[in-house]
């Protein structure tokens, strides 16, 4: 595996394998490797031939009060981690290779990015689509691998993607849990183990609301009251939101007729923690 931290060298190499007719299939990452980010890895070597991972800790997504300077780095370990899974280059640049002093241009979707998490971190998904946009630039991979689990994100970076012709494929992997049913995170790492058990209580609420779907219910409110009642049976556990929305425009809907997201997010001690389902009334139990 090749490690890189120019932009220059990395589109030579990316050119080298596409000029060999190679597919290109990017991952894009901040590090803190675990077992979700390795399923990205695989499901990019099965579409594509040569296969870059982005490590990049993305200032622009981090607000002034959140967790930038402690956001955990283990470089060391998440190379080994990508070398085992044939991971052809790895891409991790400084910040002043990403964002060069006096840097103003910024990548931004209009309304979407206000939703959900956007809500309550302003500037989160600017930070987010800047980065991505950049590194769609630097790679220009045919295909481009996304988590389930950041279902906001993924719907936002797909309305980028349309809306400014980029020629990228965008694949969802699906979210990856402990055994327990604590979704995969790099924030995980903050939990010390009563915090952990405690972090539990964001699956549960899923579950309870596609329980509460599966036994007919259809309106959001009332799946959104079946969550709350769960998180309050946790109440170390600070509910950021419970949302009910559409997976494409994030925009939030009354009653379930098609596919709907259903997102929870919660402050564990400090840490905030995500999750979410996706609802389809076609598939009632």
């Amino acid at each position: 595996m090749e490690i890189l931290a120019s932009v220059d060298r990395t589109r030579a190499a990316v050119r080298a394998a596409r000029r060999a007719g190679k597919r290109i299939g990017l991952v894009p990452t901040m590090g803190a490797l675990h077992e979700g980010h390795l399923s990205l890895t695989r499901i990019a070597k099965a579409r594509a031939d040569f296969v870059l991972v982005s490590l990049f800790v993305n200032p622009l997504q981090f607000g002034p009060r959140e967790d930038l300077s402690k956001y955990p780095r283990t470089f060391e370990r998440d190379c080994e981690m990508l070398q085992c899974e044939g991971v052809d280059l790895l891409f991790a640049p400084p910040v002043a290779e990403m964002y060069p002093s006096s840097a103003t241009t910024y990548v931004n979707v209009e309304g979407m990015s206000e939703r959900l998490d956007g809500q309550s971190r302003p500037g989160h998904f600017r930070g987010v689509t800047t980065v991505v946009s950049k590194l769609f630039h630097i790679v220009e991979p045919d295909i481009a691998v996304f988590g389930q689990k950041d279902a906001a994100q993924v719907a936002i970076i797909k309305r980028m993607v349309r809306d400014l012709n980029m020629p990228v494929e965008i694949v969802v992997a699906p979210i990856i849990r402990e055994p327990d049913g604590l979704a995969m995170s790099s924030r995980n790492a903050y939990l010390d183990p009563q915090q952990r058990q405690q972090a539990l209580v964001l699956s549960r609420a899923l579950r309870q609301m596609q329980q509460t779907f599966d036994k007919g219910e259809r309106s959001a409110a009332r799946l959104m009251d079946a969550g709350l009642a769960v998180f309050r049976e946790e109440p170390a556990v600070r509910v950021d939101y419970v949302s009910v929305v559409d997976p494409d425009s994030l925009e939030a809907i009354a009653e379930i007729a098609s596919s709907a997201l259903v997102a929870v997010a919660g402050y564990v001690g400090t840490t905030r923690l995500i999750d979410n389902i996706v609802l389809h009334p076609s598939s009632k139990s």
